[in-house]
């Protein structure tokens, strides 16, 4: 089926445990793979792509083959994410799953199918239409790591405070969603 002919899931993309919620809402076609999905939830949420990922859908696990070592997935009782589209997983509106990002800081978010909408070949996808608040910082050591970096740049006696700013610059802003950059960004996935 082409992209233009397919269904099309809105699904929010919420990373877990985090407080506030962190959390992007998008349109996807139904015929999207899940290496694709990979790099528009990169973009939405404005990761850099720089560590391993893994999809958990229906307790079966789905990752990228490494290009040294293609035989890994096996040994891990995981499939390829290559040619795995969503419709062949998803089984309808309120399905569920896990995206994991850097298996260091175990950035694990919850993927909600909230709706499945009629094909609109007028309608340009991948697409934002809603998030709130910024992505952190990689390598900032997960949720926990990511609140206490949040604690020291709020608080200029905190002695992590000019270390943290310096590594991540005097602008960042916590609670900063450029929905306009998003989708300019998630034009440029094919």
């Amino acid at each position: 089926m082409s992209q233009a002919n397919a269904p099309i899931y809105q699904i929010k993309i919420t990373l877990r445990d985090s407080k506030p919620p962190i959390w992007r809402r998008l349109l996807i076609s139904s015929e999207t793979t899940l290496d694709k999905l990979h790099r528009i939830i990169q973009v939405a949420m404005g990761w850099y792509d720089s560590h391993l990922h893994m999809f958990d859908i229906h307790s079966q696990q789905y990752s990228a083959p490494l290009p040294y070592d293609p035989g890994h997935l096996a040994e891990l009782r995981m499939k390829s994410t290559n040619r795995v589209r969503l419709s062949k997983l998803i089984t309808g509106e309120g399905d569920r799953f896990i995206y994991e990002y850097d298996f260091g800081d175990s950035w694990k978010h919850q993927i909600v199918v909230e709706k499945i909408l009629p094909p609109d070949p007028k309608q340009k996808l991948p697409i934002c239409i809603t998030g709130k608040r910024a992505c952190p910082p990689e390598d900032v050591g997960g949720v926990w790591g990511y609140e206490s970096f949040l604690e020291a740049i709020k608080d200029s006696t905190h002695p992590e405070h000019e270390e943290y700013l310096e590594w991540v610059g005097d602008d960042f802003d916590p609670d900063a969603f450029d929905l306009d950059e998003v989708n300019a960004n998630l034009k440029m996935i094919r």
